[in-house]
């Protein structure tokens, strides 16, 4: 009996690791209407230990068939318009017409998950027993979508790329597991047997990485018929093309196919980069189970090499071959893994991802070892100064990780993916998981072991389900050291790793030295002790809660650095330095332009500034600061300018610190000052000082864009008089607390600011609530509402300076960048800031001096083209209220940075027809080059 019941259990484990899917499709292509018919038939094997009475499929390629799916959410999270904005018919979608069992042919029950339209249950007629089988047989039509939004679909040259084209079953482990289309690449699908039969026209060819042969279709002499044939594939993408633009290489190992493309490059010199590339991975990981191996241009700008690289082939900062070389590099590796390694890839994709960024840093170090970060570029006179030409190809990796440290977004690699800030999702994440094996192998002190740990992994995990778990055995088993701090803490948190020399201790012939763990987790550091240059010695410190000495021979050692070769990817490493001989620990450098950090120096920054208003001219600054291409957490910036028009010495200067105390809800405090000097006037000078705190806030999913700010600041200003137009209160000093929400994405815009504000003789309330719809026939409706009031007001002395304004607010607390904010006549006088009341005609009530309420609204004609509309009352003492309106045309050329303002009616009548209307034409200008920025990298972050 006891044999019988282990023959069973050794029978089902056989059955589970063995056990493949077997699919049948016959598909047939319209090519004018870019629509499949398929028939299709899987045969699903239930390898797990529960009874299933229905089965769950992958329907990816109905992601495409509304705005409102998962797939459009996504797009419109990342602020990408082109698939929300797209025709009916560039989408695509599924239409199933039939589902039923074989052989019986008895229709079965099925439905969509509720949500997620590319999800589909299918109930079977009897009960799936472990170890059974249950054939579904699909009669269905794919709508193939436009390939602007992923990059497969159809292409306007009439070629075809196919991928996620077909339903494939869900893979179950006690549970479903199935994910929504999201623009991831991260389906989730079982290895399986494919059998396809695809008709298309005779002038058409495909290209898979299937074994394929062609036979004359029963559909007539215009068209063939290919059959394609794989084992053991959780993937099947095809490239339907009439002008083939794919080139393919034999080697000893497998027959190579791309059309990633270098037109400078010789066909005999792709052929050695592919065949070292092949044998490389070989090497590395084993070799690669299939006949074929693809990888497309499409796939590579999915998932491109950032960098230099990335520029267009006029500008060429790499050596022949090498641009080539390493996208090949970055893809093949990618597909190499992806076609073998069946990991959970929403939930534990980092293994994969660590994997492959390792492999292409030891891929260059092995056949690059001297290539910079910044090419040939590095031997430019003047470039080459930079810190950025010593830098070398590899050093990217932590860079890339680094910037969202900085920036607070980092997350954790076991972050489910669709949870991902997009930096994070397609770059920062799977540097920190390489950077992450480079800091293992340096602490282990053997690169061995991790090349046979990796190779030991692959091996064992070919073709069948795994896990990282796996792979931490696999290290556990070959290591002579602890790791676990590496999958507890660097893999399952985003502590940010920052060590520093806290003290020496000299002995009689030793050092005690103190290492202070500035980071929340205990993980190991290095200790290098030198004699000027020569390196002396290396320790390896481990446990580090907050505080460890260790002692260490001094042998004549006159400076000691913290992870000298910049193995670890610490947030901060300008403290790891301690010179023995010396006051400073760090010399002062110098640098023209921003530049990558150097943290073996102080460095200081410099570079000209140019910058215009009417009354100083063109300002010219020499500005001095320390932030460089990655954010710091204390940044200063000073600038001495002088006005050409004004020739007057001007300038400003701030100094500010941030301080993260939560990873979410009140995450971030910033607090700083300021100082200003310009021109407010024709030769009046305007001196502003500012102190504030910023607290910041935000939700646990770093990818929602809700955000709040509470910002309380002191501004004093102090304005020179003038003799010809004096004002009572040329100096004053106002207190401002403010409040800012904001929610926006593609879709939904809703932001309110409240802002108090006292003084000596005034204080004043108001509240903004802006908000902005899309709607599913693109139609663009904004929203703005204003209110304002003073609680108390003692300036009727100086006019309307410190009152609510209409259309064009005074800025007495200089925070616009006005080009002439003075001027009543001229071209100038002519730009608005949409602040206040928002209004875009000049009217006879310009201020407030009591209350005001305004409502503006615009929506879209045409495109850029809109129509805006303003109405509100403007109240004065001991005025009744006035009721005031404007409309007209808005051309929204670049939204909130360059527009154009047309009035057509208001209270001053129909002002077409007006004399000198070209004068009440208004305009938006934001010549600030990190507010243009902020447009292009907001998906990102």
């Amino acid at each position: 009996m006891k044999k019988l019941h282990l023959f069973l259990i050794i029978s089902f484990a056989c059955i589970y690791v063995s056990a493949q899917h077997d699919i049948s499709i016959s598909a047939e292509i319209d090519v004018e209407k870019k629509v499949l018919t398929i028939d299709q038939e899987i045969q699903f094997f239930n390898t797990s230990q529960d009874t299933l009475n229905k089965v769950v499929f992958h329907d990816w390629a109905n992601a495409f068939s509304n705005k409102t799916t998962p797939l459009g959410e996504r797009f419109s999270e990342d602020f990408l318009k082109r698939f929300y904005f797209a025709k009916d018919y560039e989408r695509g979608s599924t239409i199933i017409q039939k589902i039923t069992d074989t052989p019986l042919q008895k229709p079965l029950s099925w439905g969509r998950q509720d949500g997620n339209p590319d999800i589909l249950w299918v109930e079977t007629a009897t009960p799936l027993y472990p170890g059974d089988s249950y054939t579904f047989s699909f009669q269905y039509k794919v709508k193939i979508p436009s390939s602007k939004f992923t990059r497969f679909g159809y292409h306007d040259n009439g070629n075809f790329s196919l991928k996620y084209w077909h339903l494939v079953p869900a893979i179950y482990d006690k549970e479903w597991k199935t994910y929504s289309h999201k623009n991831l690449d991260d389906l989730y699908a079982p290895a399986s047997n494919y059998n396809i039969n695809f008709t298309i026209p005779e002038n058409y060819y495909i290209v898979s990485e299937l074994s394929q042969d062609v036979k004359v279709s029963s559909k007539g002499d215009n068209y063939k018929s290919v059959v394609l044939d794989g084992l053991k594939r959780n993937e099947v993408k095809l490239f339907i093309e009439k002008n083939p633009t794919f080139y393919s290489f034999s080697t000893d190992k497998v027959d190579f196919i791309s059309n990633i493309y270098d037109n400078h490059l010789m066909p005999e010199m792709k052929s050695v980069a592919i065949k070292r590339i092949l044998n490389f991975l070989e090497d590395r990981l084993g070799p690669y189970p299939f006949d074929k191996i693809l990888v497309s241009q499409n796939e590579y700008k999915s998932n491109p090499v950032y960098g230099l690289n990335q520029l267009p082939d006029i500008v060429r900062p790499f050596p022949d071959g090498f641009q080539y070389e390493i996208k090949q590099l970055k893809t093949i590796t990618e597909n190499y893994l992806e076609n073998t390694l069946l990991i959970n890839p929403r939930y534990d994709a980092w293994i994969k991802d660590a994997i492959h960024i390792y492999l292409m840093m030891e891929y260059t170090e092995q056949f690059y070892p001297d290539m910079k970060i910044i090419g040939k570029l590095s031997k430019v006179i003047g470039i080459r100064w930079f810190h950025a030409a010593d830098l070398k190809f590899n050093d990217q990796y932590f860079l890339g990780y680094k910037n969202m440290m900085r920036l607070f977004l980092d997350q954790p690699l076991l972050s489910q993916q669709d949870k991902l800030v997009k930096f994070n999702q397609n770059i920062a994440n799977a540097y920190k998981a390489g950077v992450g094996f480079k800091y293992l192998e340096d602490y282990l002190e053997d690169d061995e072991i991790i090349h046979q740990s990796i190779r030991n992994f692959y091996q064992n995990s070919l073709l069948k389900p795994t896990n990282s778990l796996e792979y931490k055995k696999a290290l556990s088993d070959l290591s002579p050291k602890k790791v676990d701090w590496f999958f507890e803490d660097f893999i399952k948190t985003n502590t940010k790793l920052d060590f520093k020399i806290k003290s020496v201790k000299r002995k009689q012939d030793s050092l005690e030295v103190t290492i202070k763990n500035l980071g929340s987790h205990a993980m190991p550091v290095s200790l290098y002790g030198f004699n000027k240059k020569n390196l002396i010695s290396k320790t390896w410190i481990s446990d580090i809660d907050e505080t460890k000495k260790v002692k260490i021979a001094n042998d004549n050692l006159t400076k000691l650095v913290l992870d000298h070769d910049q193995k670890i990817p610490e947030v901060n490493r300008r403290n790891n330095y301690r010179n023995l001989k010396w006051i400073f620990n760090k010399p002062f450098q110098f640098r023209f332009l921003d530049d990558i950090e150097d943290p073996r120096y102080h460095q200081v920054f410099f570079i000209p500034e140019f910058e215009f208003n009417v009354y100083d001219g063109f300002t010219i600054a020499s500005k001095f600061y320390n932030r460089t291409f990655i954010r710091r957490n204390f940044e200063y910036n000073v600038s001495p300018a002088y006005g050409f028009k004004s020739k007057k010495l001007l300038g400003s200067a701030s100094f500010f610190n941030r301080h993260q105390i939560a990873e979410h809800g009140l995450y971030e405090i910033r607090y700083g000052v300021n100082g200003s000097m310009f021109s407010y006037a024709p030769d009046l000078l305007f001196r502003r000082f500012s102190s504030s705190v910023n607290f910041r806030f935000r939700p646990k999913d770093l990818r929602s864009n809700q955000k709040q700010r509470l910002i309380i600041r002191n501004v004093n200003v102090f304005r020179d008089r003038d003799e010809e137009n004096p004002v009572e209160t040329p100096d004053y000093n106002v207190f401002n607390v403010k409040y800012r929400y904001s929610d926006f994405n593609l879709l939904n815009f809703l932001g309110y600011t409240i802002d108090y504000q006292i003084s000596k003789n005034f204080s004043k309330f108001s509240a903004t609530v802006n908000y902005r719809k899309l709607f599913l026939n693109n139609r663009q409706l904004n929203l703005r509402l204003f209110a304002g009031t003073f609680l108390f007001n003692d300036t009727e002395k100086d006019g309307d300076f410190f009152s609510f304004a209409l259309d064009r607010p005074t800025d007495y607390l200089f925070d616009y960048n006005y080009l002439g904010r003075s001027e009543d006549t001229g071209f100038v006088s002519q730009q608005i800031i949409l602040a206040e009341g928002g209004f875009k005609s000049r009217l006879d009530y310009p201020f407030a001096n009591q209350w005001i309420t305004t409502f503006n609204a615009n929506t879209n004609i045409w495109n850029w083209i809109y129509a805006y509309g303003d109405v509100g009352f403007v109240k004065n003492r001991n005025v009744s209220p006035k009721f005031v309106y404007d409309a007209g045309v808005r051309l929204s050329l670049v939204a909130d940075f360059f527009e154009l303002f047309f009035p057509v009616v208001s209270n001053n009548g129909f002002e077409v027809t007006q004399a000198d209307y070209e004068e009440k034409i208004r305009f938006i200008i934001t010549l600030s080059p990190e507010t243009l920025i902020g447009l292009f990298t907001r998906e990102w972050y």
